[in-house]
């Protein structure tokens, strides 16, 4: 019999010899059997050791009259145990392979009936995104309200035929990678690949439909700058193809094609906005809460944690069952009877994608509430569908107005927080204008970054130089304290009149 038990040297002894296997079997090439052997009679110090193809008769028919010469044997004895020593590990190699192609295919968990009940009753639950929102917070995502509920419901839309995409921004350290990996966690392993670090041509040699419906996870979009091309085109026209030549089993040169099929679904974190504009166009923006109320949710968790006091079972149950949700949801095509009605306000930059974006967006929450909605049959193809509610909309208002928000501003993200903190910090101290000195020591804030923003902030003329009458020295005021409020109410006007204007029309 063959020991295989250990993978490096495998034993095969017989009455009249002792044969051992050194390296064991490769199982990248089936039309070979190469091998290392050690060969010698039972109790004998005279070892032959050789290398040969078991599948080549002529290598064999010399090694075996070299066996009978060396050790003595005959070569009918030698013959038979090679034949079948051939046999045996056949039969093992077939089994490595078929162990190969078991721990290689994709993993889906089959829900227990108890499972499938508990996630079905959950989504015909009324206010399902508020429940949602909620679970998430069990789950141990603190904070960030919002964010985690567009960021779940963004990762939700791979499994539609137009996903939407997802770059979290904030400063170094906030926690953007934390909160895009805690609500990754909520989605099953087998619809998402993460990604730390990808080589320029990784994405083309994936299977064909490999990642058809998957969310696809950047830890950092600087780590994976050699991809944003490709990653942009699957995200744009749902495939990418790459020519290349290739040498066919003749030795024959060829131009072959590449292709890998979408949609995928996206998400990334940087702290970089403004070099990944063409990327940010494509994706909803989602800025990481820094202010001092996060802070304190955050390090009262981690104290929490830290003294062991945290419901580890209750965050594991509220994630299992997000999964389990994620799993039930079907493909279904959604119709938005109301999509005419609905305009963004002027002042939104790029309106075509964001437009886009926006409707998109409304029909992942229709997607995601499908249990809910009854289904219908388009009478001429027999297509089923389910169609969007006003509800639908005006909750996706609500969640979107942020992103909107950020949309429609001339100023980066890390600027318009710093011009916000700056207008808070003149409030506070009932003043008007500032210096540079004084903000760097009250906002702690270092001086090129400070330099970088009052640049950015000139040139938009959202701040003034002024000369001061006395000392004749300059320092700073905002123009208008209350223009990104403003900006706030148009959008939620602009919002709200859609929705007064589809009631209307009931």
């Amino acid at each position: 019999m063959l020991n295989t038990s250990n993978p490096n040297s495998y034993e095969y002894h017989t009455k009249h010899l002792q044969i051992n296997i050194l390296g064991g079997v490769k199982t990248n090439k089936m039309e070979s059997m190469r091998i290392t052997m050690s060969i010698q009679k039972p109790e004998s110090y005279n070892v032959l050791r050789h290398s040969l193809d078991l599948y080549n008769d002529n290598q064999v028919e010399k090694f075996t009259r070299k066996i009978a010469e060396r050790l003595e044997i005959g070569t009918s004895v030698a013959r038979k145990t090679l034949q079948e020593l051939t046999k045996e590990l056949e039969s093992h190699r077939f089994l490595l392979v078929e162990k190969q192609q078991q721990a290689t295919a994709p993993y889906f968990k089959e829900l227990t009936a108890m499972e499938l009940r508990a996630a079905e009753a959950f989504l015909k639950k009324d206010n399902l995104l508020k429940r949602t929102n909620e679970l998430i917070g069990k789950s141990g995502v603190i904070g960030e309200e919002s964010n985690r509920l567009t960021m779940f419901l963004i990762f939700t839309s791979r499994k539609t035929n137009n996903p939407l995409h997802c770059i979290s921004l904030g400063s170094s350290g906030v926690g953007k990678t934390h909160l895009q990996s805690k609500v990754s966690e909520l989605i099953p392993q087998e619809d998402k690949i993460e990604i730390t670090v990808l080589s320029a041509n990784a994405f083309y040699y994936f299977n064909r439909t490999e990642l058809q419906h998957k969310l696809i996870l950047i830890e950092d979009l600087d780590g994976a700058e050699s991809v944003l091309y490709p990653l942009r085109e699957l995200q744009s026209k749902k495939r990418i193809t790459k020519t290349v030549v290739h040498k066919d089993a003749k030795g024959d040169t060829k131009t072959i094609h590449l292709t890998v099929e979408g949609p995928v679904s996206v998400a990334g974190c940087t702290t970089q906005e403004s070099i990944y504009e063409d990327n940010s166009n494509r994706s909803f923006l989602l800025y990481i809460d820094e202010s001092e109320e996060q802070d304190k949710k955050i390090m009262h968790y981690q104290r929490r944690a830290s003294a062991g006091k945290l419901d580890v079972q209750q965050e594991t149950e509220a994630a299992q069952l997000l999964r389990n949700v994620q799993r039930i949801l079907k493909p279904v095509k959604v119709i938005n009877p109301y999509a005419e009605f609905l305009e963004l306000p002027e002042s939104v930059f790029k309106p075509r994608r964001t437009n886009s974006h926006y409707l998109q967006f409304i029909e992942a929450i229709t997607f995601y509430c499908q249990w809910q909605r009854e289904k219908k049959y388009d009478e001429q193809t027999g297509e089923e569908y389910i169609e969007t509610t006003i509800e639908d909309i005006q909750e996706a208002n609500e969640l979107i107005i942020d992103v909107l928000l950020r949309k429609s501003d001339t100023l980066t993200g890390a600027c318009r927080n710093h011009l916000e903190s700056l207008k808070d910090y003149l409030i506070r101290n009932n003043q008007t204008t500032f210096t540079n000195a004084e903000i760097r020591r009250n906002l702690r804030i270092k001086e090129t970054t400070l330099r970088r923003y009052n640049k950015h902030l000139l040139s938009e003329n959202y701040i003034q130089r002024i000369k001061k009458g006395k000392t004749k020295s300059y320092c700073f005021e905002i123009v208008d304290l209350g223009e990104y409020t403003n900006l706030k109410k148009q959008i939620n006007k602009a919002l709200r009149d859609c929705i007064e204007r589809i009631k209307g029309t009931k």
